[in-house]
């Protein structure tokens, strides 16, 4: 029997920490300030694989649970009272699907902290799928001589990195240590450069640290248990230290790393605590806070940079049959580069 072609295919989370189905159901039909968008890529990001698993899902998840939130489309149809859009438009389905729009995070440019934004393939249903329902004040309008393949982990992986650097207070002739030099490391590592700041990588794969030397990295450490000690005993001591490694691991490199008055920047998902001692920062006057995503303006100002000189990042086209093999490599570390559904 041939599908309905009011219907569409979407990877659907049953059971958590389980291969995802692939299932037929209706296609979802816009509301008033909504668009409807036909996949063409979306990337796999390892907060997928949290999701995955089961961490942080709240009350009331998607439904259906449809993961996904680094969505690249185009525009198949425009929900009532839509403007600024047309059917055909090339449009980023990025992690907020929306926000409160009236606490004082939102009110004040900081959207990505609110406390009640509702994320695609989180709390609504993700791009993990053929079509997907976006609110036309958070989509991201992309010019159309974008690729979708290679733009689509810039919806969270790269916005990330580039609030992660917005986060850290960074100028030109500072210099950071970036730790992970995975898909979002190695964003953070070319933005960085890109504004003449001296980058030190640390990675436990070589291999990673010579990517990143190639993406403008100017110093790169292995990520073995000698390297606070390292760090500790060299001369330098760094403006900000950015953690994009999902362990506590890096803890200890970054406060042996950080000079008096600098920034530590949480940027991955850790979970587990790490010791700190307040005293010290009394004495240091070091600042340690965490980055979400990005906010809109965020994303305008990345796309204008990837667009003039678009940013490097290997990717793996998989096809949505294969996204379940793809989280599991991305929670093993075995993945290459950023995987992304091409549909």
């Amino acid at each position: 029997m041939l599908a309905s072609p009011d219907s569409m295919s979407a990877a659907v989370l049953a059971a958590f920490g389980e291969p995802l189905e692939i299932v037929r159901f209706p296609r979802p039909v816009p509301g008033p300030g909504q668009l409807l968008v036909r996949l063409l890529a979306c990337g796999v990001c390892h907060s997928d694989v949290h999701i995955w698993r089961g961490s942080g899902i709240p009350q009331h998840p998607a439904s259906p649970f449809v993961m996904g939130h680094e969505g690249i489309g185009v525009i198949a149809a425009l929900g009532e009272g839509v403007t600024g859009w047309a059917v055909g438009d090339l449009a980023g389905i990025p992690w907020i699907h929306d926000t409160c729009c009236r606490c004082d995070e939102c009110l004040d440019g900081h959207e990505s902290f609110c406390q009640h934004h509702r994320a695609h393939g989180l709390n609504v249903p993700g791009a993990f799928a053929e079509y997907v329902i976006a609110d036309a004040r958070f989509a991201v309008s992309l010019p159309p001589t974008i690729d979708a393949l290679t733009t689509a982990p810039v919806m969270c992986a790269g916005v990330t990195a580039y609030g992660a650097i917005r986060k850290a207070e960074l100028e030109a002739g500072d210099s950071c240590i970036i730790f992970g030099c995975g898909g979002l490391g190695l964003y953070a590592v070319q933005l960085a450069s890109r504004l003449n700041i001296r980058v030190l990588a640390v990675d436990r794969d070589p291999a990673k640290l010579q990517i990143a030397r190639t993406y403008g990295a100017t110093e790169t450490e292995i990520a073995d248990d000698g390297l606070p000690s390292r760090l500790a005993a060299g001369d330098t001591r760094y403006h900000a230290c950015i953690n994009f490694a999902p362990t506590t691991a890096t803890w200890d490199s970054m406060i042996a790393g950080i000079r008096p008055r600098g920034r530590i920047v949480a940027a991955a998902m850790v979970f587990e605590p790490v010791p700190l001692i307040q005293e010290w920062l009394t004495a240091t006057g070091v600042v340690i806070t965490g980055t979400s995503v990005g906010t809109r303006q965020q994303m305008r100002e990345l796309i204008a940079i990837h667009q003039e000189h678009p940013l490097e990042v290997e990717i793996e086209v998989i096809s949505l049959e294969q996204v379940s093999d793809a989280l599991l490599a991305l929670e093993r570390g075995t993945s290459r580069g950023r995987f992304v559904i091409e549909f």
